[in-house]
């Protein structure tokens, strides 16, 4: 029984199936599409969500050092502030006109605000602040140079009072030409360190310091 040989058609380019231009033009505007819709996402998350920012000074060590890197949740995200909150704002202080700074809140607006600077006690309504965040007890007052506040004080409406955790070593709401902060000046509160300054004694960076902080 002869076997019969059937003849295939020689493969050449012109015997290859053809690409679909339109469907390649199809991938290509969803490929795009996709990117340009992640950019715009990106980009409301890091104007109106979440903002970086860097720590210039040590006027809230220990619990952050220069040079450290942010993420400040904003504040048309997280409403208002709290006490104990670490938020960063613009004041009306001079000196301070061309950086944001960072401080914790310790009082807000109707809380009364005294302190005890020969025992370095901060009070609000009365009640001393226990504040195991603080470098040292606080003692400056800023009216040594005639520019500190009269106490107790109220915090008005809309408004807050501040200090930095190195409370020898901020200028806060103590110091009069910042004093009150008011609330339409903070630009967000603080979730995060994102990147550790690297430590002014040894230069290395302490990445065990990357997280929320409090």
């Amino acid at each position: 029984m002869n076997e019969e040989t059937r003849q295939y058609p020689e493969k050449t380019p012109e015997n290859y199936p053809k690409k679909d231009e339109k469907n390649s033009g199809f991938e290509l505007y969803q490929l795009l599409r996709d990117m340009v819709y992640t950019l715009v996402a990106v980009t409301i998350v890091f104007v109106f969500v979440i903002r970086m920012v860097s720590v210039d000074g040590s006027s809230m060590y220990p619990t952050l050092h220069h040079s450290d890197y942010l993420a400040l949740l904003s504040s048309t995200i997280c409403g208002d502030p709290e006490p104990g909150d670490i938020v960063v704002m613009t004041v009306p202080a001079e000196e301070f006109q061309d950086e944001p700074i960072v401080k914790r809140v310790i009082a807000t607006e109707g809380q009364t605000v005294d302190i005890d600077f020969n025992a370095g006690v901060v009070y609000v309504d009365g009640e001393a602040l226990d504040e195991p965040y603080t470098y040292e007890p606080t003692y400056v007052s800023f009216q040594e140079i005639g520019e500190g506040l009269e106490y107790p004080v109220t915090v008005p409406e809309g408004h807050i009072f501040v200090l930095g955790d190195n409370r020898n070593g901020s200028s806060d709401s103590r110091y009069a030409p910042i004093g009150m902060v008011d609330e339409r000046d903070v630009l967000g509160k603080v979730l995060c360190i994102l990147l550790p300054g690297a430590d002014e004694d040894t230069g290395k960076r302490d990445w065990s310091r990357i997280g929320g902080v409090s």
